[in-house]
């Protein structure tokens, strides 16, 4: 087989002939840097493997030798979140703001990537950092005096809470960027039709327009929790 020109003057000149640059391996973590990269810049229902893989500059097989299937990466995304959590020391007399902040934080990973929090819906946990995460939950609320199955079951329900909430903020948000979606009221803007609304049908909600649209920021979402964890017997 004939020598390219270069190879031929490399040859001659003893010099070895420039190589292409070696692709980076692709590896579990770089799977999962490339899927939150998707994440953050098209939302979670532009993640496949596909979409992964044209990050990374390979095909869906390279992928194949590292993880199983569409759900294993979510259970790594969600475990690279959970890695970023920060655990207090149990503390009895402060157990229920510790695990309010700890809320908190998988409140605010979530919202970092939207709608991410769909990966952590309906999983069945087994990434040691997501574990990590409900052992410190569990820690903390035994600490407070909660019963063993009563922890556990609340753990499920702030679970699903904070995932819920953190779906609904990134999907309005989305809604919100694009053009045409102008069915995403503003505050103002819902109250003003609730108070226009027949009297007759819905006297309470006009009276109360300005409480059923109340709250800025993470308003509610600190009621809630308070809600519930103030109703743990502790």
């Amino acid at each position: 087989m004939s020598q390219e020109p270069k190879e031929r003057r490399a040859a001659r000149h003893g010099t070895p002939a420039p190589s292409a640059p070696r692709k980076a391996p692709i590896t579990v973590d770089r799977i999962v840097d490339a899927a939150l990269h998707v994440v953050a810049h098209d939302g979670y229902d532009a993640l496949t493997v596909r979409s992964i893989s044209a990050v990374l500059g390979t095909g869906p097989a390279s992928l194949y030798a590292h993880v199983v299937n569409k759900a294993d990466i979510d259970e790594l995304i969600i475990g690279r979140l959970c890695s970023e959590i920060v655990l207090p020391e149990p503390d009895p007399a402060t157990w229920r703001e510790q695990i309010a902040d700890v809320c908190a934080q998988i409140r605010d990973q979530y919202l970092r990537y939207p709608g991410i929090s769909r990966a952590a819906l309906a999983m069945v946990p087994t990434n040691l950092e997501t574990l990590r995460v409900n052992e410190g939950m569990l820690a903390i609320l035994l600490a407070g005096g909660v019963a063993p199955r009563t922890a556990a079951w609340a753990i499920d329900a702030l679970s699903l809470y904070v995932s819920a909430y953190a779906l609904e903020k990134s999907m309005v948000a989305q809604r919100r960027r694009r053009s045409g979606d102008e069915w995403v009221l503003g505050r103002d803007e819902l109250a003003r039709r609730l108070t226009e609304l027949p009297a007759d049908a819905f006297p309470r909600i006009r009276r109360h327009a300005e409480e059923l649209t109340a709250g800025t920021g993470h308003e509610r979402f600190d009621f809630a929790l308070a809600l519930m964890l103030d109703n743990l017997p502790g």
